[in-house]
């Protein structure tokens, strides 16, 4: 099959979905690969590098007139009118877009979201969330670094000794796990809250100490489990409790790092305006919630601020800033993808009685297919 790789054009996106190492392992399944020009040199892929490998290269015309086009993000309009109908699209589509989904199913196109992918264990190497989680949560701690005017570690020094940065983490999920144990190795003080008990001893075995806050009721506790890999919402019973005990961390904290996000929703608050307030100056804040309105409500999604001496980084596209691991990563889940729904014999076969195909389903002969 022809598989086309676009470069990106979405603002501020430098990830590419296809490297030169999935890119061999596609051409030595028999298919033909062809790249955008330029569509890697973002996350430090020149086109060398794909030639090197077999792939062909060509401009963005060329790239949407494949079997199977790879993306990272949704087209745009002007991308989904290059595409012919039929075509088989495969990136993170953003399934709770429903007027982007219509466009795609608008365009005749079968398009299917990553994103969408169960939480099992069958699914976790093409798990795009968590693969790209992860490294958002490691820059989270290297661009709290770069504001932060102090040491992470204590230090022991002739004209004295330096304390270690506290850092609060709120949130426990791929990416605020990746975040302790960044900061660890950077020998910072860390603390975590989640509403998910069992991630107690995860924090702990990186290092860091659970914000412990007890369950009261059934429905509490009934909440606190989740579903799917995801938290539910809390009753407000228990968030009054929580907010209480993460505002005295918050208060003591130089660093916080926020990622709580529900799927489809508007990220809660976290850190309200009072807290920043009681924050030290100098103190930073790194909201991943960002895209999603973000966890403290004094971030600018996209900007860095400083407010009550307190600077805020509300970056909305963490994993871009380093582009190629993540392009790595994520070409890997793209590629575990592809065998699902290309044959042995190099034809497509989309079994939708398969759960991770039928999930990642969004758009098929002109219908959008998302429940």
């Amino acid at each position: 099959m022809r598989i086309g790789v676009p470069a990106e054009i979405t603002a501020g996106e430098t990830r590419v979905a296809v490297t030169p190492e999935t890119a061999k392992k596609l051409k030595a399944q028999g298919h033909t690969v062809v790249i955008q020009s330029g569509a890697g040199v973002a996350a430090s892929v020149p086109d060398e590098a794909y030639v090197a490998v077999g792939a062909e290269i060509t401009d963005a015309a060329g790239a949407y007139a494949s079997d199977i086009v790879l993306k990272v993000r949704c087209p745009l309009d002007s991308e989904i009118a290059l595409a012919k109908a039929g075509t088989v699209l495969v990136g993170m589509l953003n399934p709770f877009d429903a007027a982007g989904l219509q466009r795609l199913a608008a365009a005749q196109l079968t398009a299917f979201a990553l994103e969408a992918a169960p939480r099992t264990s069958r699914a976790q190497s093409m798990d795009v969330l968590s693969s790209q989680a992860n490294i958002a949560g490691y820059k989270a701690v290297m661009m709290a670094a770069n504001a932060y005017q102090r040491f992470f570690p204590m230090l022991m020094t002739a004209a004295g000794t330096v304390k270690a940065a506290r850092v609060v983490i709120l949130g426990v999920g791929v990416a605020g796990l990746q975040a302790i144990a960044t900061a660890k190795r950077l020998g910072a003080v860390i603390e975590a809250s989640d509403v998910r008990p069992s991630v107690k001893e995860q924090v702990e075995s990186l290092g860091g100490k659970f914000i412990d806050v007890p369950y009261e009721t059934d429905e509490e506790r009934e909440a606190a489990v989740g579903v799917g890999g995801y938290a539910k919402p809390m009753p407000p019973s228990w968030l009054e409790r929580q907010k209480a005990e993460v505002a005295k961390r918050v208060a003591q904290a130089d660093i916080v790092i926020t990622t709580a996000l529900i799927p489809g929703r508007a990220a809660p608050v976290l850190v309200t305006e009072d807290m920043v307030k009681a924050m030290k100056p100098g103190s930073v804040i790194v909201d991943l919630a960002a895209p999603q309105g973000g966890n403290c409500p004094l971030t600018e999604p996209g900007k860095t601020v400083v407010k009550h001496g307190v600077t805020l980084i509300g970056e909305t596209n963490v994993p871009a800033l380093v582009a190629a691991d993540a392009s790595a990563l994520y070409a890997r889940n793209l590629l575990d993808f592809l065998k699902l729904i290309v044959g042995k014999e190099g034809a497509l076969n989309i079994d939708l009685e398969d759960d991770i195909v039928a999930a990642c389903l969004m758009a098929q002969a002109g219908e959008v297919k998302r429940k």
